[in-house]
């Protein structure tokens, strides 16, 4: 009888994205975007520093190959490209700034992996939504993923929603609380 056949992934570590990996984030992001969208080191540790983020990095074979920068927030709140994450009080939103995964490992279901740690954190706090913004015609991967496009709520955020491009779409998701 044959074995099933192991994948790359199967010995994947998700943990918590950490300061120690801002060289690895950075490393991803050229590969995955291009110019226009990589953040500095400085924004990315600063970010890492706050206290209200939650972030989740994918680890293969002790190298990071995917990560989730995140921050508990509000709804309608989004971060421009470059920005802070700001601490909002009573958070009631899990805000997904950035996610990304190296693509020589695409398609084998590391992003859904830190989708479903960050998910599992947000509903241990009871959060029971989530937002992001989409760029680079990611939109329907989300949609995919339950999230449907919303209007920023002012003109401070349309700015913000702004500076990710013309193509960039502010996206929503809520999911119903655990049955208990």
């Amino acid at each position: 009888m044959a074995s099933a056949a192991s994948s790359p992934t199967d010995s994947l570590h998700v943990r918590g994205l950490s300061v120690a990996d801002v060289a690895a984030v950075l490393r991803i992001q050229a590969l995955c975007y291009g110019a226009d969208y990589v953040e500095g080191a400085a924004v990315f540790t600063r970010r890492l520093q706050a206290p209200h983020q939650c972030s989740w990095a994918a680890e293969l074979g002790g190298q990071v190959v995917a990560y989730l920068a995140a921050y508990w927030s509000h709804p309608g709140k989004i971060t421009p490209l470059q920005g802070e994450f700001d601490a909002q009080p009573q958070a009631s939103v899990l805000y997904l700034h950035d996610m990304a995964v190296d693509p020589a490992l695409a398609g084998q279901g590391i992003a859904a992996r830190l989708l479903a740690a960050a998910q599992s954190q947000a509903r241990a706090r009871g959060v029971q939504r989530a937002a992001l913004v989409a760029v680079q015609g990611a939109a329907s991967y989300w949609q995919r993923r339950g999230f449907v496009p919303s209007q920023p709520r002012d003109t401070v955020q349309k700015a913000h929603l702004a500076s990710y491009g013309d193509d960039a779409l502010y996206m929503e998701q809520h999911w119903a609380p655990p049955q208990i």
